[in-house]
């Protein structure tokens, strides 16, 4: 969210660190639009909590578009990703626009790869599991890292269409003004 939006919300990866949702002005090109931060998903969460996340994540069902950001460097990633559509169809948000977006892409190929594969054997190796993915997350799927600054070019269009179709949807009689 602080790259996309050019802010300094509060970061920290640990349990419970940020427990409020945040929301920040994003413009792409000429069109501004609302990006919320909720609270991270977890799974086996104490019965007592759950029904505070759940109050938190109700901001999910207002929403057009849902970034699900991924920690791809997790061991368990897609168990994680399972957890959050559970959630999700808890909510009745599972008809929203979701783009799965993979972070931590640079520590994935770190901790994937042996120093001793050549480099053809890892782009061919990224690019099988980046078809996997797409073949199980569909289309709106993109692998970033943010600490690197890698692909966040290719996220802020993916989002800027994204955001096109729905504002085209909303607004017909605003897009010659984009």
């Amino acid at each position: 969210m602080n790259l996309l939006t050019k802010s300094e919300v509060f970061t920290e990866d640990k349990l419970f660190a940020t427990l409020d949702t945040t929301v920040r002005k994003m413009v792409i090109g000429n069109m501004p639009f609302l990006m919320s931060d909720t609270v991270g998903f977890i799974r086996k969460l104490p019965h007592h909590l759950i029904e505070s996340f759940k109050s938190t994540l109700s901001e999910v069902r207002e929403s057009d578009i849902l970034l699900h950001v991924i920690d791809v460097s997790h061991a368990q990633f897609e168990d994680q990703i399972n957890t959050v559509n559970v959630t999700l169809r808890e909510l009745d948000a599972m008809d929203k626009t979701i783009i799965h977006v993979f972070n931590k892409i640079d520590l994935f190929r770190k901790i994937s790869f042996d120093d001793l594969l050549d480099e053809e054997t890892k782009v061919e190796l990224m690019e099988k599991f980046m078809t996997n993915m797409r073949n199980q997350f569909g289309e709106r799927i993109i692998f970033i890292s943010a600490r690197e600054k890698e692909n966040i070019d290719n996220l802020r269009e993916l989002i800027k269409t994204e955001v096109e179709i729905k504002y085209k949807i909303r607004y017909p009689y605003k897009t010659q003004y984009w």
